[in-house]
Formats: C-alpha cells, sequence, structure tokens
C-alpha cells in the first residue's frame, strides 16, 4: 500500500480556525476542526486547555485520546469518524454531552468508562454497530444513572427502572453480541488487509466496499492521492482544453466519460442524470450553470452539456443522490411561460357552419 500522509493538528491550523478569537489558542472556548481528514488527536489539551465545545466530526479518528487536560470541556462531538470503543474522557469533569455517532463502536460495555462523567446529559450512539445489539438501550440508561436522553430519545423514570431491574439478563446478552462481533470484525479486519494496488481508481469507486475503518482509510487515501495527481496535471497542463468553437458556441463535451441521461420530454423543465461514481467527495465535483449549456467537472475531467433552447438557472436545482451518487439536474426552460402567454392570447379558432 503506498502510504498517505493525513493532516495533522498542528498550531498552524488551529490558528486558522480560531480567526473567531483573534487567532489566540491559549484562550479558545469553541474549536472546529470537523473535515480535516484528522487521524489522531493531539496537542489540544496542551494548547487549547479552556476549550467548552470541540468539533472532531468527519475525520478519521480511531482513538479517543489527549483530552484528559480539557477540564472545562462541555460538547464533544466525534460523529463520523472510525472510533471502535469509547475511553479516556474520565477527566473531562464539565462533559455534558458527547456525540459519537456513525462510528464502529462494538464494545458496548465500554460506556462503563463514562460512569466518572457525572455531568453527561446527552449521548448520541445512532448508527454504531453496538445499537444493534437486544437490550442496547436498556443496558445503557441501566449503567449510565446520568444521563438525560439516549440518542436523542428522553429517558424516563419508569424506563430506567426497568432497565435496572432486568440488567444482568442484559449483561449476558450484550456480551454475547459483543462476541459476535469480534469475531466478525477479525474476520473483516483479514479481509481488508490486502489493498490491491492494481485496481485502478474508477473499478474502485464503481465497486461495493464494505462498511469498516479500513474502507474509509482508503477511500480518503484514494482521494488524497488523486487530487494531488490532478493538482500535478493541473501544473503540467500546456495546453488549455477549448470548450468553445471559434464563433464563441459552447460544445458537447465528455471528457469525464460518464453516462448520462438528458430528458426534455417534459413540456416545461429538462432533466440531466449523470453517473457520478457513489463514493467520490462531492468537493471534487463542480457544477457551472449556465443559460445554454451546463459545465461539469468531475475530478478535473470536464463534462459539459448544450440544451437545445434556454433555462432559468436562478430556479433550476442541482442534487445529489445519497444512494447511487448520481447528479440530477432540473432545469425549467425560459420560453415555457412565454409560449403558455401567446398562446392564451392568440384568437380562438371559429367553427363556421356548413351553408
Amino acid at each position: 500500500m503506498i502510504n498517505v500522509f493525513f493532516t495533522t493538528v498542528t498550531e498552524e491550523l488551529v490558528r486558522k480556525k480560531s480567526e473567531h478569537n483573534e487567532c489566540v489558542i491559549g484562550t479558545l472556548e469553541e474549536l472546529s476542526l470537523h473535515q480535516e481528514d484528522v487521524e489522531k488527536i493531539e496537542y489540544l489539551h496542551n494548547w487549547c486547555k479552556g476549550l467548552q465545545i470541540l468539533y472532531l466530526q468527519s475525520n478519521l479518528i480511531s482513538k479517543i485520546e489527549n483530552l484528559n487536560k480539557l477540564k472545562q470541556l462541555e460538547y464533544l462531538n466525534l460523529a463520523i469518524n472510525n472510533i471502535e470503543k469509547i475511553e479516556n474522557l474520565e477527566r473531562c469533569e464539565s462533559l455534558q454531552k458527547l456525540d459519537l455517532t456513525l462510528n464502529f463502536i462494538g464494545e458496548l460495555e465500554s460506556v462503563r468508562n463514562l460512569i466518572p462523567n457525572i455531568h453527561l446529559r446527552q449521548l448520541y450512539l445512532t448508527g454504531n454497530p453496538c445499537t444493534e445489539y437486544e437490550g442496547y438501550r436498556d443496558y445503557v440508561i441501566a449503567i449510565l444513572e446520568q444521563i438525560e436522553t439516549l440518542d436523542n430519545v428522553s429517558i424516563t423514570r419508569s424506563e430506567r427502572i426497568k432497565a435496572k431491574q432486568k440488567l444482568r439478563e442484559s449483561e449476558k446478552t450484550i456480551r454475547r453480541a459483543q462476541k459476535e462481533y469480534e469475531k466478525f470484525r477479525e474476520e473483516q479486519k483479514a479481509r481488508l488487509s490486502i489493498v490491491d494496488d492494481t485496481i485502478d481508481d474508477e473499478s474502485f469507486w464503481k465497486s461495493t466496499s464494505e462498511h469498516a475503518p479500513e474502507t474509509r482509510l482508503e477511500i480518503s487515501r484514494r482521494s488524497r492521492l488523486a487530487r494531488g495527481k490532478d493538482k500535478k496535471e493541473e501544473v503540467g497542463e500546456t495546453k488549455a482544453i477549448s470548450v468553445f468553437n471559434r464563433d464563441g458556441r459552447p460544445l458537447n463535451m465528455n471528457q469525464a466519460k460518464v453516462q448520462f441521461k438528458f430528458d426534455d420530454s417534459d413540456s416545461e423543465s429538462y432533466t440531466l442524470d449523470i453517473s457520478v461514481y457513489k463514493f467520490l467527495d462531492t468537493s471534487y465535483i463542480d457544477v457551472d450553470l449556465q443559460p445554454i449549456f451546463v459545465k461539469i467537472t468531475i475530478k478535473g475531467k470536464i463534462f459539459q452539456y448544450v440544451f437545445p433552447e434556454e433555462i432559468i438557472t436562478n430556479k433550476s436545482k442541482v442534487q445529489r443522490s445519497q444512494t447511487t451518487g448520481h447528479l440530477l439536474l432540473t432545469m425549467p426552460k425560459l420560453n415555457y411561460k412565454s409560449n403558455i402567454i401567446k398562446s392564451k392570447a392568440l384568437p380562438k379558432p371559429r367553427l363556421e357552419k356548413n351553408r
């Protein structure tokens, strides 16, 4: 596997994200480092000891660590990362809200590590494997007596009493489920341990991937490599690609080699469905919609389509399917309303009687 260096938490990055505090990091109370490809939490507990709110969602963090000195931290967002165990938050004495949505936590018993966080009121574990275990909710609310909501659902007094009464039974069920999941993860790691770098990017993005921390890392690795490659190609490019003819008219072009479907059967609007790779990050897609054509850049490659007649750009919609990854453009025709007005203005034909 080709090594790729992920974003590290540097002083420069933290200062950049602290413009609201005049780039002074020692007195920061809120910090957002989301979507930075951060793989490891480090240095923040030494640089920003006064943090009250910390956003680290949508990164590649696999372990909760190095937060022990954040005594004033009230809200920690670690959603959409690669975390498999809850740990190392015991010294975050002020923690009130913890968001671990969409991680890979299978060791549900690790919620016991939150017992010392007596001020914790809200816990989010939605989208983790452990939430599929039978008795998941009962187990958590019985163990963590201080929380008031779990996965955004309030915990009632009677619910907690019942959960405590069947805690022994829940513990047995949870441990069995954990062992099963542990076995599954070992098998999954073995399957994913060998990454075939001979697979080209097009085949990779089109293929169905397993939902796993290793897969998220591989997706990020390939994306970053492609991003660097695209930049090199842009720098080394000597001849610009022309998207217009000599008369200045736009040309149809499919340099991106994507499949598409253009539908003009609707009298009111056009629709354009473009098959974009499902797992391709939206940051690699740029849409430039003009009255007579659309230019879409996909990972540096151009797709351009010229419309039969003008559209209304400010009423057009560009949507990305969460299931297929496709781009869907819906574009109202400019002349649709004027054609209706003209048709209404025309006199109705008279029926002449036969003489």
